[in-house]
This record gives structure tokens, C-alpha cells and sequence, in this order.
């Protein structure tokens, strides 16, 4: 059936916007977190502290992506609802098991690995149900959900600060767990509209048959030779991208105190990026096919330089101006990943060409903040991991500025091919037409005769 373009839409719509806001509003504040853990677990004696807590973030924001492949199989399975309400009820059970730990090392598994499994099953659903609500208005609508993420993240470290210093870290994990159980209850709002026919009969007599294993993994986008590039080259970039979320907050109480507000970053993040999703959004629609690449080129960077610029600032409203700008450039690397896979591979593989780039990314976010963690442990500041945090997203960059010429020739020998096709299939048609005719024309002339 026809999108409706509204109606019960609008509700799934808010579900979805609830399940990005949760998902990437506590990941991304992860760097409070951070500086909880490190008080709570750390001693003097440990000389690998940040290392070692570094990985309980790294590994969650990993994983949520690290999972996508996976996820995109199961919902083309089982569709979005299913798949959505048992992804919230595995993160809200990680997210609890966190709360109840005593060191740090089970946080690997409750909340990097169970916790963001949950996430990543209960977060692309979300997106994929709304094309079943929305055609003509399904840009909108993906820019308010989206801006969700960006909600949450401006609020969340507040309310994570004033929780933490009232009642404890611990406390403050079951007090998220009421944003995971109201995750849990918007998951059953996804009620699909678009059913396939074979779907319906094999319900009726009771029996489940997978699909062939060619289109449950889609392994032919990886022949594109202009996703193989971009697809590889996104990934080489986010070496160091997760690096200030993790550890900004650290770095600023090591260099300011307790004297500023460092909650106030991630605010400054959160806002520009939620802008930079509604202007960079709108502007790719104006520039044409695979071009749009070159959005994320200049947003890669500006990220990087941004990054490299952090060491730099000795004065807190300097700080900010760079928070500003980079949340800026990231809402741009973000919100224009679609519309860059749907004109690389094409809108029938463009869901599974997604997930296998997020998974893809899953391995430099997850390894990028603890080897800045590392750095941090061994030379007593976070100045060379930033700088250092800043070089993959200009190699990535440069990687990426060559797409849209691969691209071009691609499709010219795609029209070729077509063209010489017709040219024959039309030669092999006037061919049979003139042998038919001549056929013909003694049997009429035989008939006629009669």
C-alpha cells in the first residue's frame, strides 16, 4: 500500500525520534560518564586507568554500529517491531546488570557489548519503519527524528551531572533505565503497512522458510567500485572522530579544574549538530548525484582540524568556539549518509550497503579512544592523542575526494552497455520483421491466386 504520510505515522515518528534521542543521547554523553568511572574505579597505583575505562564507551558506541549488518538481516526476517522491542529489552537488562558491578572489567560485557547490542537492534528499526508511514515527507520527517539524537545529547549531560553528584553512579545507570523501559514500550508502535504476499501465505500454513542466503547478505555492493572506495575510506577517516566525546571532558578538568562547566561542550556539540543536520540536509539536496561526496569531504576536515585545534585552546571560550564548529561539521557528516549510498549503490540496496558501512566503522570508533586513553597514561596529558586524533579524518577526506570522478566513469560505461544492447536487440527485430515479410508476401500472393 501507498505511505499514508501522516495518520498513525506521526506517532511512530515520535517513537522513533524517543529511540535516537536515547540511543546516541547516552552514548554521547558518555564523556561524564567517563569521568565518573575514572573516580569511582581508578587508584593512584594504576598507571592504564584511562586505557582501561576508555574501553567501556569505545567498546558501546562500537558495537552499536559493529551490530548493523546483523540487524539489517533480522528486521528484512522478522520485521521492525519484533526486532525493535527485543533489542530495548536487551539493552535495558545490560544497562541494569551495569548498575550492579563493583569493578570495572564486567562493564566490557554489561554495558559495551550487552547494553549496545540492545541499542543497535532496537535503533534500525526506527528508521526503516518510517518508510512505511512516509514518502513525499520522509525527508522531514527523518530530520526530526534525527534532531532527536541532538535533543537528548544537549540535556542529558546535565541531568547525568546533577544525578551523579546526588546519588552515585550506580543510581544514576537505573535512572536511565527508564529511558531504555519507555524504548522498550515505543518499540511496539511500529506496525508495519507494506506486506509481501508469499509473507501472508507462508503464515497461513504456519511455516517459516529464509530466504536464499544471496538476499539475505547482499555482498554485490561491494562490486561497485565507487562504495568500495567510500565505504573504506569513512572508516580510515573515524580513527580519531569519537576521540572528544570520550575524552574532552577528562582533558578539560585536567587543564581548567573544577572552575568551568565542561557539560557546556557537549551542549555546544549537541545544538550545532542538530543544525548542521537541518542546513547540510537541505543544501545536499541541491548538488547533484554523487557530488554530495564532497560535503563530507569538508566536513571531515573541519573535524579533523577542529581536533587538532583542542590542545591549542588554553582559554575556555575558545574551547566551545571549536565544540561549536565541529558539532556543526559532524551533523554534516551525518545526516547526508543516505542520500550518498542511495546514488552510489541505487535505492534497492541502499538498506544493507548502510549496514555494512556502519559496521565497517564499528572497528575505528571502537579502537580510536582507547588508544587516546593510552597516550593520556603514558605522557600524562591529552595534547598528542588530539593532535594526533585529528590526522585519520584528513587522509580519509582526501580518499573520499576521488568518488565522484570514479563514479561519473561508472556510469558512462553503464550507458554504454544498455545502448549497445537496444542497437542489437533492434537489429535482431528489423532482421525477423523482413525475414517474416518476405515469407509472407508468396503465401498472400499464393492465396490470392486461389
Amino acid at each position: 500500500p501507498e505511505p499514508p504520510e501522516g495518520g498513525w505515522g506521526w506517532v511512530v515518528m515520535l517513537a522513533s525520534m524517543w529511540c535516537n534521542g536515547a540511543v546516541f543521547g547516552i552514548q554521547n554523553s558518555c564523556g561524564v560518564l567517563f569521568v565518573s568511572m575514572l573516580e569511582l574505579f581508578g587508584g593512584s597505583e594504576d598507571k592504564q586507568l584511562a586505557f582501561k575505562t576508555a574501553w567501556v564507551s569505545s567498546l558501546s558506541m562500537g558495537m552499536v554500529f559493529f551490530c548493523s549488518p546483523i540487524v539489517s538481516i533480522f528486521t528484512d526476517l522478522f520485521g521492525c517491531r519484533k526486532v525493535a522491542v527485543v533489542g530495548a529489552a536487551v539493552g535495558l537488562a545490560g544497562l541494569l546488570a551495569s548498575s550492579f558491578v563493583s569493578t570495572i572489567e564486567p562493564l566490557y560485557f554489561t554495558y559495551g557489548i550487552l547494553f549496545a547490542c540492545g541499542c543497535s537492534f532496537a535503533y534500525q528499526p526506527s528508521l526503516v519503519i518510517l518508510g512505511h508511514y512516509f514518502k513525499k515527507r520522509l525527508g522531514l520527517v527523518n530530520g526530526i527524528v534525527t534532531a532527536g539524537s541532538s535533543l537528548f545529547t544537549v540535556s542529558l549531560p546535565f541531568l547525568l551531572r546533577v544525578l551523579l553528584d546526588s546519588v552515585n553512579l550506580f543510581n544514576t545507570l537505573r535512572v536511565l533505565c527508564i529511558l531504555m523501559f519507555i524504548l522498550f514500550l515505543a518499540g511496539f508502535t511500529y506496525k508495519p503497512l507494506v506486506h509481501d504476499t508469499k509473507d501472508k501465505e507462508g503464515g497461513k500454513k504456519g511455516k517459516f522458510k529464509f530466504p536464499p542466503g544471496k538476499k539475505i547478505c547482499n555482498f554485490s555492493v561491494f562490486k561497485v567500485l565507487s562504495y568500495r572506495i567510500w565505504a573504506f575510506g569513512i572508516p580510515a577517516a573515524l580513527f580519531g572522530y569519537f576521540v572528544p566525546y570520550v575524552h574532552l571532558m577528562n582533558h578539560v578538568k585536567d587543564r581548567f579544574g573544577d572552575s568551568v562547566p565542561e557539560e557546556v561542550l557537549l551542549l555546544c556539540l549537541g545544538i550545532t549538530s542538530g543544525v548542521g543536520r537541518l542546513i547540510f540536509g537541505r543544501v545536499a539536496d541541491y548538488i547533484p548525484g554523487a557530488k554530495k561526496i564532497y560535503l563530507q569531504v569538508a566536513s571531515f576536515f573541519f573535524i579533523g582540524l577542529m581536533s587538532m585545534m583542542i590542545p591549542l585552546c588554553h582559554v575556555f571560550g575558545a574551547l566551545i568556539a571549536v565544540c561549536l564548529f565541529m558539532g556543526l561539521f559532524d551533523g554534516c557528516f551525518i545526516c547526508i549518509m543516505a542520500p550518498i549510498a542511495f546514488e552510489l549503490v541505487g535505492a534497492q540496496d541502499v538498506s544493507q550497503a548502510i549496514g555494512f558501512l556502519l559496521g565497517l566503522m564499528s572497528v575505528p570508533m571502537t579502537f580510536g579512544p582507547p588508544i587516546a586513553g593510552l597516550l593520556h597514561d603514558k605522557l600524562g596529558t591529552y595534547d598528542v592523542a588530539f593532535y594526533l586524533a585529528g590526522v585519520p579524518p584528513l587522509i580519509g577526506g582526501a580518499i573520499l575526494c576521488c568518488i565522484p570522478w570514479v563514479h561519473e566513469r561508472q556510469k558512462l560505461k553503464e550507458r554504454a552497455k544498455p545502448v549497445d544492447g537496444e542497437t542489437t536487440e533492434k537489429m535482431l527485430e528489423n532482421e525477423s520483421t523482413l525475414v517474416s515479410n518476405t515469407t509472407e508476401k508468396p503465401v498472400r500472393e499464393l492465396e490470392s491466386g486461389i
